[in-house]
């Protein structure tokens, strides 16, 4: 492909078809199909089989004669991964949730052949007096604002025409044959885009940083997609749903700094990220939109894949890069930067999955649209996968600026069960903590880092009143201590004595001397480190003692665990006086510590018992509690 007429061939070849699929006003509402239906074939509906719903649907819709009227459309994550499987079905936009195999006969019998939708499968919220809704009007959706995930549950990522209907490779063309390099780094420039990733640098001054150079220097254009945090899956999802994207922004950057050669850093873990991606590689090659003179130009650029085996520690740009020349990932000293001297000892700029699916629209909308959501420091949305104690788990999209409170109690839908709130954890094992008390804070880069967290690559764990923010920093920091590369000694020998006080903190070994020294150490952790993972391992550390330093004192000075999580500071007993002899506890005790007759009350052996919590759980009389 050479020209733009070429490439708005087939984005007017493939409007109808994707346009429909639209619920913008004004959006195309005519196709050769009747209906479409539109089944998530991302990792998390997979998992609970979406890709047989899929193959059902197809069966179903063949039997019933609509093989030329109805289509199924395997896209990407929709966003709302607690409901999953997830299908949509057009022109009703009907959401249905919580799909199952069983279900498919009679949606195709009753919604695809009758046009009756069977309201008793869709995602209730949807389902109003007035009629049904659009999952974009449900409190989950409404408030968000996809620009990185504006593709995501709504193309078919293996079908690079889907991409193409919906403006895809024409901010490439733009930069390759109306802008100059100087241009294209002035606009990211002016849009104040920050990296993505975890520092939130900004992108622009990376890119300029790595213009200059001799003509005909070799340099690298690098994509970070080894995603690593707990609980996050926000690269993830971009990758399975809108893979192109990443191409085109890599091509864009390739442009701007002068390189002809990109790889892209996945970790093996994401088997259908990397099949989306080998696909829309070999796409994008066939197309003309990587290879040699891309839409007619002097311009080459190809991207390869380098399959990461899941350390963490190469989330760190010089451990990625170390570890795609062939070497184990381990971070080297900065200066110099890799926009200096990176790959293979050459300029390289890298950048994480997210920020590269913003680099399109910017070309396309302006910098000023960009810069115009979110807030002055940090424009634009940002992706978070949300998790933990809330109702509404998955990958949200909201315009920085946000509150947290907004996100978990409207968005999110709250937490289960009438709990409390007690804190949500981001950036991972390199953030921290934030407590009630800052329920309200507006979510951007700034604000958290002054409040000791960090924006991370966008996980967002919910906590609540049920979880020992002990155990929490324990958690993240026995998760940091395996992924250390071992290279430096601060973080190989300190995170680990972090650890071990940690633990004897809540075996109720610790004592406010304790304390004192997991503050020392945690300093010189970070003045010291060689990297990031060691300069930050100690964060959720200090952020909890700050923010629950009284849940600290109580296990050190009162050996006591106010949320009963630690098991060495409790211990189970039976409340004779609920207990009615009903035998559940005994019957399903793993160790046979529990006895007593029938109809009378039982005891514990607390010598014999393991702390499983599996009678506390059967006890219907709630008689059984810590002490």
């Amino acid at each position: 492909m050479k020209t733009l007429e070429e490439l708005n061939a087939i984005k007017a070849k493939m409007a109808d078809v994707v346009g429909f699929r639209s619920e913008e006003k004004g959006a195309v509402k005519s196709c050769q199909y009747e209906r479409q239906v539109l089944v998530c074939a991302g990792t998390g509906c997979t998992s609970s089989g979406s890709v047989k719903i899929a193959a059902k649907l197809e069966e179903e819709i063949e039997k019933a004669g609509l093989k030329d009227k109805v289509i199924v459309i395997k896209t990407g994550c929709h966003g709302l991964c607690a409901l999953g499987p997830v299908m949509i079905v057009y022109p009703e936009a009907a959401f249905y949730s919580n799909m199952e195999i069983e279900h498919v006969e009679e949606i195709v019998a009753e919604h695809l052949v009758k046009g009756n939708v069977v309201t008793k499968y869709l995602y209730q919220e949807t389902v109003t007096d007035s009629g049904i809704i659009s999952m974009h009007e449900t409190h989950f959706y409404k408030k968000q604002n996809r620009v990185a995930l504006r593709n995501c549950g709504v193309i078919d990522p293996e079908q690079i025409e889907e991409y193409i209907a919906r403006d895809g490779y024409q901010a490439l063309y733009q930069c390759l044959h109306e802008k100059s390099q100087k241009d294209v780094v002035d606009i990211i420039m002016a849009s104040g885009l920050r990296g993505r990733g975890g520092g939130g640098f900004p992108t622009g001054r990376k890119w300029l940083f790595a213009m200059g150079g001799e003509p005909g220097t070799q340099k690298y254009v690098c994509c970070n997609a080894d995603e690593g945090d707990p609980g996050a899956f926000m690269d993830r999802s971009v990758l399975e749903g809108d893979p192109h994207v990443v191409l085109e922004a890599m091509a864009i950057a390739g442009y701007v700094i002068g390189a002809n050669q990109g790889y892209i850093y996945v970790r093996a873990e994401y088997p259908i990220a990397v099949q989306r991606l080998e696909i829309a590689i070999k796409q994008a090659e066939e197309y003309g939109m990587l290879g040699d003179n891309i839409f007619g130009t002097d311009f080459s650029f190809r991207i390869g894949l380098r399959l990461g085996a899941g350390a963490f520690v190469c989330g760190e740009e010089t451990a990625l890069m170390t570890s795609i020349e062939g070497n184990r990932g381990e971070p080297r000293p900065r200066p110099p930067f890799p926009a200096v001297k990176g790959l293979f000892a050459a300029p390289t700029i890298l950048n994480n999955v997210e920020t590269w699916a913003n680099i399109p629209q910017i070309i396309l909308r302006g910098a000023d649209w960009f810069a115009g959501m979110g807030t002055e420091k940090s424009p634009g949305t940002k992706v978070f996968a949300l998790g933990g104690k809330v109702n509404n788990v998955g990958l949200v999209e909201i315009p920085m600026g946000t509150t947290l409170r907004e996100i978990i109690e409207e968005i999110g839908g709250g937490i289960p069960n009438g709990k409390k709130f007690k804190a949500a954890q981001t950036g991972g094992p390199s953030g921290g903590c934030i407590p009630a008390s800052n329920y309200d804070v507006e979510i951007d880069y700034d604000n958290l880092i002054a409040i000791g967290s960090m924006m991370g690559s966008g996980g967002l764990i919910v906590l609540d009143e049920d979880d020992c923010m002990v155990d929490i920093a324990k958690f993240f920091l026995e998760f940091t201590v395996d992924e250390s590369c071992g290279k430096c000694t601060p973080c190989r020998v300190g995170t680990r004595r972090l650890l071990e006080m940690l633990t004897d903190i809540t075996e109720g070994r610790g004592t406010l001397e304790t304390l004192d020294k997991i503050r020392e150490l945690s300093q010189y952790l970070k003045q010291n480190s060689l990297c990031a993972l060691g300069q930050t391992a100690s964060n959720p550390v200090l952020s909890t003692m700050k923010f629950f330093e009284d849940e600290y004192i109580a296990h050190v000075v009162d050996k006591k665990c106010p949320a009963g999580v630690c098991k060495s500071l409790f211990q189970y007993a039976i409340d004779e006086e609920k207990c009615i002899g009903c035998t559940l506890c005994a019957k399903n005790c793993p160790v046979n510590a529990i006895s007593g007759e029938k109809k009378k009350a039982h005891t514990i052996d607390t010598t014999k018992c393991i702390k499983c919590g599996v009678c506390a759980s059967k006890c219907k009389k709630q008689a059984i509690v810590k002490k």
